[in-house]
C-alpha cells in the first residue's frame, strides 16, 4: 500500500511549508510538500483544529543513523518517560524509529524498516532521501470496527496484531494507524490524537472508501484507469 496524498489542514500554509523546505529539506510545488511519492497538500485548517496529527517518514534502514544526526541538527526529539528517544521494534515491525515535533503540534517520525530496499548512499543525509509518508494517524472510537472496515474496504491485512486501542492496517510501505481516540500518543503520551479534515488517496490497494465523521477524517482509493 502506498500513501500517494494527503490533504493536511494547517494554520498558516506559508509557515508550515517553509518548515518542511528548511528543516526537513523537502521540495515545494506551491502548498504541496514532496516526500518521496506522498504528496503533502496543505491548505487552511478554517475551523479544524491542529495538533495532534501523527505522520511517519520512511527512511531507508542503512541510512537511518546518518538520519538521526541529520535531524538532530535541526530539531530536538521527543523523549519517553524514561528519558529514551531511539526506540526499536522488533516482530513484524523489524524496524527503529525517533519521533520529533512538527508545526501545529504534528506527531512526526523517522522510521527504518529493515525489510525495505537498502539505499547504499553514504555521507552527509539529506531530507529527500526521505522516501514517502508511510504512517498516517487514524483517532477512532472504536479500534477494531475501523480496523474490519479498513480491511474490507481496501483489501489489507494487520502489520501485526491489532490490540484494543491500536491497529496498524496495511504494510512496510503505508499504515494506517488506527488509534483509539483517548491514546495518547507515543512516546511521550501528552497529545491525543487528531486527524480532522484529513483526506488521504492510497494506491496500490483495492478501490475503496472509509471515514470517521466523527472524528473528521477520510481516506479513499481510487479505482485504477
Amino acid at each position: 500500500m502506498r500513501i500517494h496524498t494527503i490533504q493536511l489542514p494547517v494554520s498558516d500554509v506559508a509557515q508550515v511549508s517553509g518548515y518542511f523546505a528548511e528543516v526537513l529539506q523537502l521540495p515545494l510545488q506551491d502548498d504541496v510538500v514532496l516526500i518521496g511519492w506522498t504528496a503533502l497538500q496543505l491548505r487552511p485548517a478554517g475551523s479544524d483544529p491542529v495538533g495532534g496529527v501523527h505522520l511517519a517518514f520512511n527512511v531507508p534502514a542503512d541510512r537511518f543513523n546518518a538520519a538521526t544526526e541529520w535531524l538532530l541538527e535541526r530539531t530536538p526529539l521527543q523523549r519517553n518517560a524514561a528519558g529514551e528517544a531511539h526506540f526499536m521494534f522488533g516482530g513484524r515491525w523489524d524496524s527503529e524509529s525517533i519521533y520529533f515535533d512538527g508545526p501545529d503540534g504534528l506527531i512526526l517520525e523517522l522510521i527504518g524498516r529493515r525489510r525495505l530496499p537498502a539505499s547504499g548512499r553514504v555521507g552527509a543525509f539529506n531530507g529527500s532521501e526521505l522516501t514517502c509518508v508511510s504512517e498516517v494517524g487514524l483517532p477512532t472510537a472504536d479500534v477494531a470496527a475501523l480496523g474490519a472496515r479498513a480491511e474490507a474496504a481496501f483489501g489489507l491485512g494487520y502489520l501485526s496484531p491489532p490490540v484494543p486501542h491500536f491497529a496498524a492496517v496495511g504494510d512496510d510501505e503505508g499504515l494506517l494507524i488506527v488509534v483509539d481516540a483517548t491514546r495518547r500518543w507515543f512516546p511521550e503520551q501528552k497529545v491525543l490524537p487528531n486527524a480532522r479534515g484529513i483526506v488521504v488517496t492510497l494506491g496500490d490497494v483495492r478501490a475503496g472508501e472509509l471515514d470517521d465523521p466523527e472524528q473528521g477524517w477520510r481516506v479513499t482509493a481510487p479505482a485504477a484507469g
